[in-house]
């Protein structure tokens, strides 16, 4: 007996109708991701959300700004967060001390920074036996210092002495002052300054040989990344994505950077993107050498306790996509 095809759609009605709620649902999956500043190094996460990358990837994500990393990875053991960002030693120190944490991509792995100095220091010589600020001993800036005047042929207290200043308004105003010739800083936030002349000495993101450092990393917890892979694999290919958006364009993603920093300077605006541009990475993998530095300096003090590059990071997700050429499709090869 042959059945009527009117019978057979109204069957299988309700299983088509089931089928796309799910993927509905799907679609909107909802997580949080924190963030932990609104400057250029965190601009993939803008990115991701003001154009959709999230979407497109079946993800309704509520990007929340939390300062300070203690604060952020409460957070994200909390399950208030599912993400955050955070540097490897950061996350390093947070799993010393007992968290469930994992490093599952890093798409800025050196120091971001560039060492401002007086108008009238142009070389490496005029800076020799001239004092550099940093906001404290053991920060990035610290870190950053070091880096930076050995990138100039000298040697860091020795031949420049490295001075704790403390925040940032205290630094500007030792330089505004000639308490201190230079500091190190984030790329571009020197031109928030007003009527402090100055100029870039050297600058991290020109750089042929990189000081390896993880620093703008994606961090989720262990529990989750085991429950819900599907879910951290989905934000992993958002946010490369929006590394490949960013890297390729300049307008759309300067304005998305003033959006989040709430910051209309051009000449901010324009040198941030300069430097970060080059700085993400376009296969976001740790970098072994750069947080087992992180990982010394995390042990350092706490006799007894033990922590290897492979309790503290997982791979495969961005392995993954690097091997099935999900990577190279983004970037069009």
């Amino acid at each position: 007996m042959e059945i009527p095809r009117g019978f057979l759609l109204f069957c299988t009605l309700p299983f088509l109708l089931h089928a796309g709620s799910w993927d509905e649902a799907r679609a909107q999956e909802k997580i949080k991701i924190s963030y932990s500043s609104a400057d250029t190094t965190n601009a993939l996460y803008f990115v991701a959300q003001e154009q959709n990358f999230y979407k497109r990837h079946g993800l309704e994500v509520e990007l929340i700004f939390i300062p300070g990393t203690i604060t952020s990875v409460s957070s994200l053991l909390s399950g208030d967060v599912k993400f955050t960002n955070a540097t490897g030693g950061a996350i390093a120190s947070a799993v010393i001390g007992g968290a469930n944490l994992a490093i599952i991509a890093c798409h800025i792995n050196t120091l971001p920074y560039e060492l401002v100095v007086h108008e009238s220091i142009k070389s490496a010589g005029d800076l020799k036996g001239k004092s550099i600020g940093i906001s404290r001993v053991g920060s990035a800036s610290d870190m950053a210092a070091h880096f930076l005047v050995r990138g100039l042929g000298l040697e860091p207290v020795k031949d420049v002495p490295i001075t704790d200043v403390g925040d940032a308004a205290k630094m500007a105003a030792a330089f505004r002052t000639g308490k201190i010739a230079g500091f190190p800083s984030p790329p571009g936030i020197i031109n928030l300054a007003k009527d402090m002349p100055y100029r870039i000495l050297i600058s991290a993101a020109n750089f042929q040989k990189r000081f390896d450092f993880p620093y703008t990393c994606v961090n989720t917890t262990r529990t989750f990344l085991a429950s819900q892979r599907d879910t951290v694999k989905r934000v992993a290919m958002a946010l490369i994505g929006a590394t490949q958006f960013f890297k390729t364009r300049r307008e759309e993603s300067n304005k998305i950077i003033a959006k989040y920093s709430k910051q209309n300077n051009e000449a901010y605006l324009e040198s941030s993107y300069s430097a970060v541009a080059k700085l993400y990475e376009r296969v976001p993998l740790v970098p072994r050498p750069g947080l087992e530095l992180q990982i010394k300096e995390a042990l350092a003090g706490k006799p007894g306790a033990r922590l290897r590059f492979e309790d503290l990071v997982d791979e495969n997700v961005v392995r993954e996509l690097e091997k099935n050429g999900f990577i190279n499709s983004v970037y069009g090869q």
